[in-house]
């Protein structure tokens, strides 16, 4: 994976690479995926979670420039896999997810990895976390239409926020917020197929 997906593709910053090679990505898929688990697509935790393709997920948080001091916060979690990459990167992770299996079997992995500073907690994802923030960084998993307002007032100063944002087109593209003040900006990195997450689509408009 590390080899063939990511050095190959403009993931070069050796810590995140580390992160990859040093996580047992198929303990974090159910059993009968296992054997899949280290291919180039989004992977079913359940009918309503999948775990981020190796490159999707590792160009966002290149994209982001996590930094060791840094707080994270991992929207849609699902089983942990992501909080155990970013634990081997920031000082703190927090993961959000609202599927209560997955809450306990994150937790549990995490525990079992010896990683003592994530943890994954039972939470409404547009939410996020506020008790634990502001960000440094936040990661979505999942295709976006639109990031709750929630979430972009979670952010610290200089704070990022990375996810897959489909357009009115249908397209998806991994894209990096950046809050800086006041201001909130944001841009568009590489083009991205990724699953859905519910609950973070556009409002209906009307038609005259």
């Amino acid at each position: 994976m590390v080899e063939g997906q990511l050095r190959t593709n403009k993931v070069n910053d050796q810590r995140i690479l580390s992160a990859f090679e040093s996580l047992p990505r198929e303990r974090f898929v159910p059993e009968a995926a296992q054997g899949f688990a280290y291919i180039d697509e989004d992977l079913a935790l359940t009918s309503q979670r999948y775990m981020l393709e190796p490159l999707v997920l590792a160009r966002l948080i290149q994209e982001a420039l996590v930094e060791p001091s840094d707080i994270a916060l991992d929207v849609a979690c699902g089983s942990g896999y992501a909080c155990a990459v970013l634990a081997n990167l920031a000082a703190t992770v927090i993961g959000i997810e609202s599927d209560a299996s997955l809450v306990q079997k994150g937790s549990r992995l995490l525990r079992d990895l010896d990683i003592t500073n994530a943890v994954v907690l039972e939470g409404d994802l547009t939410a996020g976390a506020p008790q634990h923030g502001p960000y440094d960084f936040i990661l979505v998993e999942g295709a976006v239409e639109l990031v709750s307002q929630a979430l972009i007032d979670q952010l610290a100063d200089g704070g990022r926020l990375a996810t897959v944002m489909v357009g009115e087109d249908g397209v998806g593209r991994g894209t990096l917020f950046r809050r800086d003040g006041e201001v909130v900006s944001q841009r568009s990195l590489f083009d991205a197929s990724v699953r859905p997450l519910a609950g973070f689509a556009r409002p209906p408009s009307f038609v005259f």
